[in-house]
Protein backbone atom coordinates (compact mmCIF):
# COMPACT_ATOMS: atom_id res chain seq x y z
CA UNK A 1 0.00 0.00 0.00
CA UNK A 2 1.74 3.23 -1.13
CA UNK A 3 1.80 6.13 1.30
CA UNK A 4 -0.36 9.10 1.24
CA UNK A 5 1.40 12.71 1.29
CA UNK A 6 0.85 16.26 1.76
CA UNK A 7 2.96 18.76 0.83
CA UNK A 8 2.93 21.82 2.32
CA UNK A 9 3.70 25.45 0.89
CA UNK A 10 3.45 28.91 2.59
CA UNK A 11 2.34 30.13 5.67
CA UNK A 12 1.60 28.56 9.09
CA UNK A 13 -2.28 28.50 8.44
CA UNK A 14 -1.40 26.44 5.48
CA UNK A 15 0.50 23.96 7.82
CA UNK A 16 -2.19 23.93 10.33
CA UNK A 17 -4.81 23.16 7.26
CA UNK A 18 -2.88 20.46 5.94
CA UNK A 19 -3.18 18.42 9.30
CA UNK A 20 -6.96 18.95 9.19
CA UNK A 21 -6.49 17.16 5.72
CA UNK A 22 -4.53 14.62 6.43
CA UNK A 23 -6.42 13.32 9.51
CA UNK A 24 -9.65 13.80 6.75
CA UNK A 25 -7.57 11.49 4.80
CA UNK A 26 -6.74 9.22 7.44
CA UNK A 27 -10.58 8.69 7.73
CA UNK A 28 -11.10 7.79 4.79
CA UNK A 29 -8.39 5.11 4.36
CA UNK A 30 -7.12 7.31 1.11
CA UNK A 31 -3.61 5.82 -0.20
CA UNK A 32 -1.65 6.79 -3.40
CA UNK A 33 -2.09 10.16 -3.42
CA UNK A 34 -0.28 13.54 -2.58
CA UNK A 35 -2.30 16.87 -1.97
CA UNK A 36 -0.15 19.69 -2.66
CA UNK A 37 -1.22 22.75 -0.65
CA UNK A 38 0.02 25.66 -2.26
CA UNK A 39 0.83 29.37 -1.77
CA UNK A 40 -0.04 32.79 -3.83
CA UNK A 41 1.67 35.20 -1.89
CA UNK A 42 4.06 35.83 -4.55
CA UNK A 43 4.39 34.73 -8.40
CA UNK A 44 7.19 32.91 -7.59
CA UNK A 45 5.50 30.95 -4.62
CA UNK A 46 3.02 30.14 -7.75
CA UNK A 47 6.02 29.14 -10.18
CA UNK A 48 7.41 26.65 -6.93
CA UNK A 49 3.88 25.12 -6.69
CA UNK A 50 3.98 24.07 -10.71
CA UNK A 51 7.58 23.32 -10.15
CA UNK A 52 6.54 20.48 -7.31
CA UNK A 53 3.67 19.47 -8.77
CA UNK A 54 5.92 18.16 -11.81
CA UNK A 55 8.82 16.52 -9.56
CA UNK A 56 6.28 14.60 -7.33
CA UNK A 57 4.34 12.95 -10.43
CA UNK A 58 7.96 11.70 -11.85
CA UNK A 59 8.80 10.23 -8.53
CA UNK A 60 5.15 9.01 -7.61
CA UNK A 61 3.46 8.79 -11.49
CA UNK A 62 0.97 6.49 -10.15
CA UNK A 63 -0.01 8.58 -7.21
CA UNK A 64 -3.35 10.86 -7.38
CA UNK A 65 -2.20 14.43 -7.78
CA UNK A 66 -5.00 17.08 -5.69
CA UNK A 67 -4.12 20.48 -6.11
CA UNK A 68 -4.84 22.96 -3.33
CA UNK A 69 -4.33 26.46 -1.10
CA UNK A 70 -4.72 29.47 -2.71
CA UNK A 71 -2.81 29.43 -5.73
CA UNK A 72 -5.63 27.01 -6.68
CA UNK A 73 -8.07 29.18 -5.54
CA UNK A 74 -7.49 32.14 -7.36
CA UNK A 75 -6.29 29.94 -10.98
CA UNK A 76 -7.91 26.73 -10.49
CA UNK A 77 -8.00 26.21 -14.23
CA UNK A 78 -4.44 26.69 -14.86
CA UNK A 79 -3.68 24.15 -12.41
CA UNK A 80 -6.50 21.82 -14.07
CA UNK A 81 -4.64 21.86 -17.48
CA UNK A 82 -1.55 20.33 -15.93
CA UNK A 83 -1.16 16.78 -17.30
CA UNK A 84 0.09 15.95 -13.60
CA UNK A 85 -3.13 17.12 -11.74
CA UNK A 86 -6.12 15.19 -11.08
CA UNK A 87 -8.25 17.59 -8.78
CA UNK A 88 -8.18 21.05 -8.10
CA UNK A 89 -9.91 21.88 -4.68
CA UNK A 90 -11.06 25.10 -3.27
CA UNK A 91 -9.60 26.96 0.10
CA UNK A 92 -13.36 26.72 1.05
CA UNK A 93 -13.38 22.84 -0.07
CA UNK A 94 -10.32 21.41 1.19
CA UNK A 95 -11.03 21.19 4.87
CA UNK A 96 -14.08 18.39 3.78
CA UNK A 97 -12.78 15.43 2.97
CA UNK A 98 -15.79 14.12 0.64
CA UNK A 99 -14.77 17.66 -1.60
CA UNK A 100 -11.19 17.32 -1.08
CA UNK A 101 -11.17 13.81 -2.13
CA UNK A 102 -14.61 13.42 -4.37
CA UNK A 103 -14.54 9.93 -3.00
CA UNK A 104 -18.35 8.99 -1.60
CA UNK A 105 -19.67 11.54 -4.08
CA UNK A 106 -19.64 10.01 -7.03
CA UNK A 107 -17.79 13.14 -8.21
CA UNK A 108 -15.93 13.08 -11.18
CA UNK A 109 -15.55 16.90 -11.50
CA UNK A 110 -11.37 17.79 -11.56
CA UNK A 111 -12.01 21.31 -10.35
CA UNK A 112 -13.87 21.80 -6.97
CA UNK A 113 -13.91 25.70 -6.40
CA UNK A 114 -16.69 27.86 -5.42
CA UNK A 115 -16.24 31.87 -4.76
CA UNK A 116 -14.35 32.06 -1.39
CA UNK A 117 -16.10 35.54 -0.93
CA UNK A 118 -19.24 34.31 -0.28
CA UNK A 119 -17.99 32.14 2.45
CA UNK A 120 -19.56 33.23 5.97
CA UNK A 121 -17.96 30.66 8.33
CA UNK A 122 -14.45 29.29 8.97
CA UNK A 123 -14.30 25.63 9.26
CA UNK A 124 -14.94 24.12 13.06
CA UNK A 125 -12.06 21.13 12.98
CA UNK A 126 -10.18 20.61 16.06
CA UNK A 127 -6.77 18.44 15.43
CA UNK A 128 -4.99 16.58 18.24
CA UNK A 129 -1.29 17.56 17.53
CA UNK A 130 0.51 18.76 14.30
CA UNK A 131 2.71 16.20 12.99
CA UNK A 132 6.11 15.97 13.67
CA UNK A 133 5.97 19.46 15.27
CA UNK A 134 6.36 20.62 19.46
CA UNK A 135 4.71 23.90 18.32
CA UNK A 136 1.40 23.96 17.67
CA UNK A 137 -1.03 26.09 15.42
CA UNK A 138 -4.41 27.30 16.42
CA UNK A 139 -6.56 28.39 13.49
CA UNK A 140 -8.20 31.73 14.94
CA UNK A 141 -9.63 33.39 11.65
CA UNK A 142 -9.83 33.35 7.95
CA UNK A 143 -9.79 35.61 5.44
CA UNK A 144 -9.13 39.66 5.62
CA UNK A 145 -11.06 43.05 4.66
CA UNK A 146 -8.21 45.14 4.35
CA UNK A 147 -7.11 45.90 0.30
CA UNK A 148 -3.57 46.80 0.30
CA UNK A 149 -1.88 47.32 -3.07
CA UNK A 150 0.17 44.82 -3.30
CA UNK A 151 -1.51 41.84 -1.72
CA UNK A 152 -3.73 38.93 -3.59
CA UNK A 153 -4.64 36.73 -0.23
CA UNK A 154 -8.30 38.86 0.21
CA UNK A 155 -8.92 36.97 -3.21
CA UNK A 156 -7.93 34.11 -2.55
CA UNK A 157 -8.75 33.67 1.37
CA UNK A 158 -12.42 35.38 1.36
CA UNK A 159 -13.60 38.52 4.12
CA UNK A 160 -12.16 37.98 7.97
CA UNK A 161 -14.08 35.64 9.41
CA UNK A 162 -13.62 34.96 12.74
CA UNK A 163 -13.70 31.55 14.79
CA UNK A 164 -16.25 31.36 17.96
CA UNK A 165 -13.93 31.82 21.31
CA UNK A 166 -15.52 28.90 22.76
CA UNK A 167 -14.38 26.71 19.64
CA UNK A 168 -10.51 28.16 20.16
CA UNK A 169 -10.29 27.58 23.87
CA UNK A 170 -11.55 24.02 23.33
CA UNK A 171 -8.75 23.36 20.55
CA UNK A 172 -6.12 24.94 22.86
CA UNK A 173 -7.51 22.41 25.67
CA UNK A 174 -6.99 19.57 22.96
CA UNK A 175 -3.70 20.18 21.91
CA UNK A 176 -2.52 20.80 25.82
CA UNK A 177 -3.87 17.32 26.43
CA UNK A 178 -2.00 16.01 23.74
CA UNK A 179 1.10 17.46 25.16
CA UNK A 180 2.03 20.72 23.55
CA UNK A 181 3.23 23.47 25.73
CA UNK A 182 3.30 26.11 23.42
CA UNK A 183 0.44 27.58 20.83
CA UNK A 184 0.40 30.05 17.96
CA UNK A 185 -2.48 31.74 17.15
CA UNK A 186 -2.54 31.74 13.48
CA UNK A 187 -4.67 33.28 10.93
CA UNK A 188 -4.98 35.68 7.91
CA UNK A 189 -4.78 38.66 9.75
CA UNK A 190 -5.10 37.53 13.59
CA UNK A 191 -5.14 41.26 14.75
CA UNK A 192 -8.69 41.66 13.07
CA UNK A 193 -9.92 38.49 15.32
CA UNK A 194 -13.66 39.37 16.62
CA UNK A 195 -14.61 42.02 14.31
CA UNK A 196 -17.27 39.72 12.90
CA UNK A 197 -18.36 38.66 16.06
CA UNK A 198 -19.18 41.48 18.13
CA UNK A 199 -15.53 41.38 20.23
CA UNK A 200 -13.55 44.12 18.30
CA UNK A 201 -13.75 47.64 17.25
CA UNK A 202 -11.38 49.54 15.22
CA UNK A 203 -8.38 49.19 18.07
CA UNK A 204 -8.32 45.63 17.69
CA UNK A 205 -9.72 44.08 20.98
CA UNK A 206 -10.97 41.18 19.83
CA UNK A 207 -7.40 40.35 19.95
CA UNK A 208 -6.53 40.68 23.77
CA UNK A 209 -10.25 38.98 24.24
CA UNK A 210 -9.06 35.93 22.55
CA UNK A 211 -5.88 35.93 24.52
CA UNK A 212 -7.03 36.67 27.49
CA UNK A 213 -9.92 34.20 27.42
CA UNK A 214 -7.02 31.03 26.25
CA UNK A 215 -4.75 32.11 29.43
CA UNK A 216 -7.37 32.13 31.92
CA UNK A 217 -9.11 28.76 30.39
CA UNK A 218 -6.43 26.27 29.70
CA UNK A 219 -3.82 27.07 33.07
CA UNK A 220 -1.69 24.22 32.03
CA UNK A 221 -0.72 25.93 28.88
CA UNK A 222 2.73 27.04 29.26
CA UNK A 223 3.56 29.23 26.18
CA UNK A 224 0.70 31.05 23.95
CA UNK A 225 2.76 32.96 20.89
CA UNK A 226 1.28 35.32 18.29
CA UNK A 227 1.27 34.78 14.31
CA UNK A 228 2.05 37.85 12.23
CA UNK A 229 -0.12 41.29 13.57
CA UNK A 230 -1.64 43.71 12.13
CA UNK A 231 0.22 47.11 13.68
CA UNK A 232 -2.55 49.32 13.15
CA UNK A 233 -4.70 46.97 15.56
CA UNK A 234 -2.42 47.11 18.77
CA UNK A 235 -4.48 48.99 21.37
CA UNK A 236 -3.94 49.80 24.87
CA UNK A 237 -5.10 46.25 26.12
CA UNK A 238 -2.67 44.45 24.06
CA UNK A 239 0.00 46.35 25.62
CA UNK A 240 -1.37 45.74 29.38
CA UNK A 241 -1.46 41.70 27.97
CA UNK A 242 2.57 41.90 27.29
CA UNK A 243 2.76 43.54 30.85
CA UNK A 244 0.85 41.17 32.81
CA UNK A 245 0.35 37.98 31.05
CA UNK A 246 4.08 36.38 31.36
CA UNK A 247 3.15 33.23 29.40
CA UNK A 248 2.30 35.43 26.43
CA UNK A 249 5.89 35.50 24.71
CA UNK A 250 8.16 38.40 24.41
CA UNK A 251 8.06 38.42 20.65
CA UNK A 252 5.93 40.16 18.33
CA UNK A 253 6.07 39.55 14.69
CA UNK A 254 4.65 42.57 13.02
CA UNK A 255 3.13 43.29 9.10
CA UNK A 256 5.37 46.03 8.66
CA UNK A 257 5.94 45.57 4.87
CA UNK A 258 8.72 48.87 4.34
CA UNK A 259 9.82 51.31 6.43
CA UNK A 260 9.74 54.64 4.31
CA UNK A 261 5.92 56.54 4.78
CA UNK A 262 5.61 57.21 1.40
CA UNK A 263 6.29 53.35 0.51
CA UNK A 264 3.54 52.58 3.03
CA UNK A 265 1.30 54.86 1.94
CA UNK A 266 1.57 53.70 -1.83
CA UNK A 267 0.97 50.00 -0.70
CA UNK A 268 -2.34 51.24 1.40
CA UNK A 269 -1.08 50.26 5.02
CA UNK A 270 -2.75 52.08 7.79
CA UNK A 271 0.41 52.12 9.72
CA UNK A 272 3.52 55.04 9.81
CA UNK A 273 6.50 54.59 10.85
CA UNK A 274 5.92 56.82 13.86
CA UNK A 275 2.90 54.50 14.85
CA UNK A 276 5.84 51.37 14.69
CA UNK A 277 8.14 53.62 17.00
CA UNK A 278 5.37 54.48 18.99
CA UNK A 279 4.56 50.36 19.10
CA UNK A 280 7.79 49.26 19.93
CA UNK A 281 8.86 51.80 22.68
CA UNK A 282 5.02 50.96 24.54
CA UNK A 283 6.18 46.94 23.74
CA UNK A 284 9.40 47.40 25.38
CA UNK A 285 7.72 49.38 28.12
CA UNK A 286 5.79 46.88 28.93
CA UNK A 287 7.89 43.78 28.67
CA UNK A 288 11.28 44.81 28.62
CA UNK A 289 14.24 42.27 26.33
CA UNK A 290 10.76 41.72 23.74
CA UNK A 291 12.07 41.41 20.60
CA UNK A 292 10.29 42.38 17.42
CA UNK A 293 10.69 40.44 13.67
CA UNK A 294 8.78 42.47 10.35
CA UNK A 295 7.41 40.95 7.61
CA UNK A 296 8.94 43.45 4.64
CA UNK A 297 8.85 43.71 0.93
CA UNK A 298 11.86 45.04 -1.12
CA UNK A 299 11.95 46.96 -4.31
CA UNK A 300 7.97 47.71 -4.14
CA UNK A 301 6.88 49.50 -7.19
CA UNK A 302 8.18 53.05 -7.23
CA UNK A 303 10.59 52.73 -4.59
CA UNK A 304 13.68 54.65 -5.39
CA UNK A 305 17.14 54.21 -4.03
CA UNK A 306 16.78 56.80 -1.31
CA UNK A 307 13.16 55.31 -0.14
CA UNK A 308 15.08 52.04 0.40
CA UNK A 309 17.84 53.50 2.54
CA UNK A 310 15.31 54.96 4.73
CA UNK A 311 13.89 51.48 5.28
CA UNK A 312 17.31 50.17 6.30
CA UNK A 313 18.24 52.72 8.46
CA UNK A 314 14.52 52.31 10.43
CA UNK A 315 14.96 48.12 10.55
CA UNK A 316 18.76 48.95 11.96
CA UNK A 317 17.15 51.73 14.62
CA UNK A 318 14.02 49.76 15.19
CA UNK A 319 15.62 46.88 16.02
CA UNK A 320 14.04 44.60 13.85
CA UNK A 321 15.49 40.41 14.83
CA UNK A 322 13.57 38.15 12.74
CA UNK A 323 13.06 39.70 9.36
CA UNK A 324 10.70 37.57 6.61
CA UNK A 325 12.00 39.54 3.63
CA UNK A 326 10.34 39.24 0.46
CA UNK A 327 11.81 41.21 -3.09
CA UNK A 328 8.47 42.21 -4.81
CA UNK A 329 7.01 39.60 -7.05
CA UNK A 330 4.07 41.29 -9.03
CA UNK A 331 0.54 40.06 -9.06
CA UNK A 332 -1.87 40.09 -12.01
CA UNK A 333 -4.80 41.86 -10.34
CA UNK A 334 -3.15 44.06 -8.49
CA UNK A 335 -2.89 47.74 -8.36
CA UNK A 336 0.82 47.08 -7.72
CA UNK A 337 0.84 45.57 -10.89
CA UNK A 338 -0.02 48.89 -12.56
CA UNK A 339 2.90 50.73 -10.72
CA UNK A 340 6.43 51.80 -12.19
CA UNK A 341 8.20 48.88 -11.56
CA UNK A 342 11.52 48.14 -9.71
CA UNK A 343 13.59 45.86 -11.84
CA UNK A 344 13.84 42.46 -10.42
CA UNK A 345 17.83 42.63 -9.77
CA UNK A 346 17.74 45.56 -8.16
CA UNK A 347 15.07 44.12 -5.65
CA UNK A 348 16.72 40.92 -5.31
CA UNK A 349 20.00 43.01 -4.09
CA UNK A 350 17.97 44.96 -1.82
CA UNK A 351 16.08 41.76 -0.08
CA UNK A 352 19.78 40.28 0.84
CA UNK A 353 20.79 43.82 2.14
CA UNK A 354 18.01 44.08 4.40
CA UNK A 355 18.32 40.21 5.04
CA UNK A 356 21.37 40.94 6.41
CA UNK A 357 21.01 44.14 8.50
CA UNK A 358 17.97 41.57 10.17
CA UNK A 359 20.48 39.40 10.82
CA UNK A 360 23.32 41.91 12.47
CA UNK A 361 20.31 42.76 14.70
CA UNK A 362 19.82 38.96 15.07
CA UNK A 363 23.72 38.71 16.28
CA UNK A 364 23.06 41.92 18.62
CA UNK A 365 19.85 39.94 20.38
CA UNK A 366 22.12 36.71 20.70
CA UNK A 367 25.28 38.39 22.52
CA UNK A 368 22.80 39.83 25.15
CA UNK A 369 21.80 36.36 26.05
CA UNK A 370 25.32 35.40 26.61
CA UNK A 371 25.82 33.79 29.99
CA UNK A 372 22.18 33.83 30.83
CA UNK A 373 20.06 31.51 32.12
CA UNK A 374 16.94 30.67 29.48
CA UNK A 375 13.87 28.65 29.78
CA UNK A 376 13.40 26.70 25.84
CA UNK A 377 11.55 24.97 24.24
CA UNK A 378 12.93 21.66 22.62
CA UNK A 379 11.65 21.04 18.98
CA UNK A 380 14.69 18.36 18.08
CA UNK A 381 16.96 16.28 20.59
CA UNK A 382 20.04 18.97 19.97
CA UNK A 383 17.21 22.49 19.06
CA UNK A 384 15.45 24.47 20.87
CA UNK A 385 14.03 27.71 21.41
CA UNK A 386 13.90 30.87 24.14
CA UNK A 387 11.30 32.35 25.09
CA UNK A 388 12.26 35.39 22.53
CA UNK A 389 12.38 32.75 19.63
CA UNK A 390 16.08 32.79 19.29
CA UNK A 391 17.78 29.51 18.04
CA UNK A 392 19.87 27.22 20.39
CA UNK A 393 22.41 24.51 19.48
CA UNK A 394 22.59 21.94 22.44
CA UNK A 395 24.84 20.09 23.30
CA UNK A 396 23.75 17.87 25.28
CA UNK A 397 20.17 15.70 23.26
CA UNK A 398 17.32 16.92 24.98
CA UNK A 399 13.50 14.95 24.49
CA UNK A 400 11.46 17.21 22.03
CA UNK A 401 8.57 18.83 23.24
CA UNK A 402 9.83 19.66 26.77
CA UNK A 403 10.70 23.09 28.55
CA UNK A 404 14.11 22.82 30.14
CA UNK A 405 16.94 25.28 30.92
CA UNK A 406 19.53 26.14 29.80
CA UNK A 407 22.73 28.50 30.48
CA UNK A 408 23.95 30.07 27.54
CA UNK A 409 27.51 30.15 26.83
CA UNK A 410 27.87 32.17 23.20
CA UNK A 411 26.77 32.10 19.66
CA UNK A 412 27.44 31.09 16.35
CA UNK A 413 25.87 31.41 12.61
CA UNK A 414 22.74 32.61 14.18
CA UNK A 415 22.11 30.17 16.80
CA UNK A 416 23.05 30.56 20.73
CA UNK A 417 25.26 27.78 22.11
CA UNK A 418 24.00 25.57 25.49
CA UNK A 419 26.88 24.03 27.19
CA UNK A 420 26.16 21.08 28.13
CA UNK A 421 26.67 20.56 31.62
CA UNK A 422 23.99 23.34 31.68
CA UNK A 423 21.08 21.29 30.74
CA UNK A 424 18.35 20.40 33.47
CA UNK A 425 14.36 19.90 33.86
CA UNK A 426 12.62 23.24 33.44
CA UNK A 427 10.58 23.41 36.71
Amino acid sequence: MKDTNIITLGCRLNTLESEVMRDEMAKAGVTDAVIINTCAVTAEAERQARQTIRRIKRERPTARIIVTGCAAQLDPAKFASMAEVDRVVGNAEKLNGAQLLGFGQNDPSSIVVSDIQEVKETAGHLVSGLDGRTRAFVMVQQGCDNDCTFCIIPAARGPNRSVPLDAIVAQVHKLVAAGHLEVVLTGVDIAAYGSDLGLCDDHGTGLTTIVRAILAGVPDLARLRLSSLDPARLNDGFFELLKTEPRLMPHLHLSLQAGEDLVLKRMKRRHSIADIRLIVERALSARPGLVFGADLIAGFPTESETMFETTVRNVQDLGLHYLHVFPYSSRPGTPAERMPQVPGDVAKARAKRLREVGDANLARHLETLRGTTQTVLVEKADFARTETFAPVRLTTPATPGNLIQVTITGHQDGELLAASSSVQAAE
